[in-house]
């Protein structure tokens, strides 16, 4: 019961947002009592944290090249978008709707957000980068900022312009690129209306 739970929160957090949705409309889309509901979860604050740390997953490990492993999060963040299963960080969202920067959610996503910038120093490390420690702070804002563009222009192709900045600031670390697919060389308009 509290995979079901936090299945249909996730899907309903993310797609609506945590305000838009109660504990109430999570129950009924469940088909449980509140009463239910609170015996796994006592509050919807608590509801929430679990949604985030659900969603704090390892990325996957990958014998890729480090600089290939990187710039295919540009890929995947313009494939998601491209197919409708983007609606920003579920953890910038959740910081953003709760105002509250004591709140469980907003530690949660800075350490997800920490994660991820250790990740891409740990790969240009691997790599060989020069300053790997700034760098992966460049290439965090770099694909937060893709995100936010892709989102407020409705355009998929921003995450193409994005990989293309990291391929620059790879190549100014003395990172070595492998070969250029072409669905990264250029902007591609939306498919999603």
């Amino acid at each position: 019961m509290r995979a079901r739970i936090l299945e249909t929160t996730d899907r309903l957090f993310y797609r609506q947002g945590i305000r838009a949705i109660g504990v109430d409309t999570v129950a009924a889309e469940i088909g449980i009592s509140k009463r239910t509901l609170y015996n796994y979860f006592p509050s919807k604050d608590a509801l929430v944290v679990a949604y985030l740390e659900r969603r704090f997953a390892p990325l996957p490990e990958s014998d890729q090249p480090p600089a290939e492993q990187i710039l295919d999060a540009y890929d995947r963040v313009g494939k998601l978008f491209d197919i409708g299963a983007l609606r920003g960080c579920p953890f910038v969202n959740a910081v953003t709707e709760l105002a509250d920067p004591t709140h469980e959610a907003a530690r949660i996503a800075i350490a997800f957000k920490e994660r991820r910038r250790l990740w891409f120093r740990d790969l240009l490390t691997k790599a060989k980068a020069k300053d790997a420690d700034s760098l992966a702070g460049q290439l965090q804002v770099l694909l937060d900022g893709a995100i936010i563009q892709m989102l407020v222009r409705n355009d998929a192709g921003m995450a193409a312009v994005a990989r293309r900045a990291a391929e620059t600031l790879l190549a100014a670390a003395g990172v070595k690129l492998g070969l250029k697919r072409p669905s990264a060389s250029a902007p591609r308009p939306s498919r999603r209306r």
